[in-house]
């Protein structure tokens, strides 16, 4: 993913309500999200290059989710793929902080990455760019390419329209989609400096990003509410547009 936006434990409905788009290079093969025939327990879309997977959850309730850390100073011999720190944490009954610690000891090994892992009742994340793991308190949430919570121009707004659609209780899985969609480019002052030209900042800089080459590949809304059910609608897109290419929507219980 590279842009998430969810607020944990502050809907009365909702303990989570997590958005993503996830940007990829449009030549790059990926699968629609589905329950593994591998991993049954797993809902996860796949990484059909590297074989894991930027965004899931399982069955027990537990979520992973990931995004690349934007510095073109880093560079790393022949690295492991960042999506299966996801996959591992689907694939393992252990507590997500207790994985934290376990990713913290060979994180340096990794290209640059921020990660989320979590149940309704636990939320951590982790940067091998911070090498500080975090347990989440209640509250809104953004993170982009950059360490969460760091203020860009897409990550303000998109947290602005999810607070704003808890504030006036009009949360639904379409106005999670609209703030998604939003395809607005920053002004040039406001763009951060990330290594890369200008030009390019510019073109990545909405929520929604449309390149020739590059861009949105994907949307996700996931809703876990205080009983434990869990909607998970994913919308994957024609490169280079907003057209649905297809959709998948997925409803379960968690067995806990």
């Amino acid at each position: 993913m590279c842009l998430i936006v969810f607020s944990y434990k502050q809907h009365p409905k909702y303990d989570l309500v997590f958005a993503a788009n996830r940007d990829e290079e449009y030549t790059r093969a990926t699968r629609a999200a589905c329950f593994w025939d591998e991993h049954p327990q797993i809902l996860a879309g796949k990484d059909l290059k590297a074989g894991g997977t930027w965004m899931g959850i399982n069955t027990k309730g537990e979520f992973s989710a990931l995004t690349n850390f934007r510095d073109p100073t880093i560079q790393k011999q022949d690295p492991p793929s960042r999506g299966q720190l996801v996959l591992n944490f689907l694939k393992n009954d252990q507590a997500p902080i207790e994985y934290l610690r376990k990713i913290d000891s060979k994180a340096n090994q990794f290209m640059g990455f921020n990660l989320l892992t979590g149940t309704p009742d636990c939320l951590g994340y982790y940067s091998n760019q911070q090498n500080e793991i975090q347990l989440l308190d209640a509250g809104i949430y953004g993170l982009s390419n950059h360490l969460l919570e760091t203020s860009w121009p897409k990550v303000d707004r998109a947290k602005e329209g999810v607070t704003h659609l808890i504030k006036n209780g009009s949360i639904s899985e379409d106005s999670l989609f609209n703030i998604l969609a939003n395809d607005q480019e920053a002004p040039s002052a406001q763009l951060p400096d990330t290594g890369i030209p200008l030009e390019v900042e510019k073109k990545v800089s909405p929520i929604f990003i449309k390149s020739d080459n590059y861009g949105t590949r994907c949307s996700t809304v996931l809703l876990v509410d205080k009983n434990g059910n869990v909607t998970f609608h994913e919308r994957r897109f024609v490169p280079g547009t907003q057209e649905i290419e297809d959709e998948n929507r997925y409803k379960f219980r968690i067995s806990r």
